[in-house]
């Protein structure tokens, strides 16, 4: 059979594994961040509502510049994150990773140079080397949170194009301060005209205030977004982004034509009309992962402090082992590689129950027990 390395791909692809989480037929499935309520009924006739108006126009192209849902978008960002956005600072597309690839595609590419600081989202790697953008890793101190001195010295010495900082970061559910995101923001400047992208994916789920309003001013600065977490909308794929209007403009230079369908604005407009119910869920889940946390305290666990709606926790001799002996207890968790730790999404109360209930009979059979040795290296999660 023909494999992959035998096609003439791209050096820089060459090894690479696809980004992406095992689904096995479990009873509890916490390794993918999903949010695990279904939308609610009326959400749902809603949908149906807007998708039919839209679906009588379907020979028609949809409206390629998302005017009503980024305006909608902006209203959302402006109520929540205490910071007056208008719709030309908003863009939108598939996913907040389609947002990304079109940042990279727009201020990296061959040449050119992104970093970020892991473990984090493996996903900026992975679109940075589709893109033809050169990845750099970045520093972090052992609990996870950034270096600053350290983050500092690798952006003026590899004077990158891009910097990423995620915050909530994934997979450590660490979040990052305002200064720190400064001090970067503001040493890359200090290099070369640099863009500085705040990924905030979980944000709604932090126990601190988002990150937007620091693109006042900073025209290199971009917050990016997405409605597959707090939304509950992971199969909607829609993510959007913030930002100077000339950031706006630029990524249009690379968009595909009409890439949002007409079908993907009706449903996301449809969840926009119904934030309240749906951060209502979120609240929860901010409850539900507090006692998920406890849990594992109790149960002699280490646990990284989570700003996020999932939690790293160990530390394992044998991390993989450790993953097993919770699968073979009707748990699937996520390995991100990341040496002595596993990642739990927090879910409904039943399924976080079951969680702990896996967690404390892990520790007393042959499953490897928390190790409170010094981390090894970090790998890209």
């Amino acid at each position: 059979m023909t494999r992959i390395d035998d096609l003439p791909v791209r050096e820089e692809l060459r090894g690479q594994s696809p980004y992406g989480a095992p689904q096995l037929d479990v009873p509890v499935r916490l390794n993918t961040n999903e949010n695990p309520y279904p939308l609610p009924e009326p959400l749902v006739a809603r949908i149906a509502e807007r998708v039919a108006e839209a679906a009588r126009e379907l020979n028609r192209y949809p409206d390629r510049d998302a005017v009503e849902l980024r305006t909608g978008l902006a209203a959302y960002l402006t109520r929540t994150a205490g910071h007056a956005v208008t719709v030309e600072q908003v863009w939108a597309a598939n996913g907040s990773n389609e947002v990304l690839q079109q940042l990279l595609q727009t201020f990296g590419g061959p040449g050119r140079s992104a970093m970020g600081f892991e473990p984090s989202y493996s996903m900026h790697a992975l679109i940075s080397r589709g893109t033809g953008t050169r990845w750099i890793s970045g520093p972090r101190n052992d609990d996870f949170t950034i270096d600053v001195a350290a983050a500092r010295e690798a952006v003026a010495v590899h004077r990158p194009d891009v910097v990423f900082v995620c915050s909530p970061n994934n997979p450590t559910g660490t979040a990052v301060t305002a200064k720190t995101v400064l001090a970067l923001h503001d040493a890359a400047q200090a290099v070369k005209p640099t863009m500085v992208v705040v990924d905030e994916a979980y944000v709604e789920f932090s126990h601190h205030a988002s990150l937007l309003p620091l693109i006042e001013g900073r025209p290199h600065l971009v917050v990016s977004r997405t409605m597959s977490k707090a939304f509950g909308a992971a199969g909607l794929r829609l993510g959007y982004l913030a930002a100077d209007p000339a950031v706006v403009d630029a990524v249009q230079l690379v968009r595909l034509p009409y890439h949002l369908s007409a079908v993907t604005q009706a449903t996301a407009l449809a969840c926009l009309e119904h934030t309240d119910t749906l951060l209502g869920y979120v609240a929860q889940l901010k409850a539900e992962r507090d006692r998920v946390v406890e849990g594992l305290r109790a149960a002699g666990m280490e646990v990284v402090e989570s700003d996020a709606n999932f939690i790293q926790f160990g530390r394992f001799e044998d991390t993989h082992a450790a993953w097993q002996a919770l699968l073979d207890r009707g748990v699937l968790v996520r390995d991100n590689g990341v040496p002595g730790w596993l990642r739990v999404t927090a879910g409904t109360p039943a399924e976080n129950d079951a969680f702990l209930d896996a967690v404390r009979t892990a520790l007393k059979s042959d499953a490897p027990a928390p190790n409170v040795a010094t981390r090894s290296s970090e790998p890209s999660a």
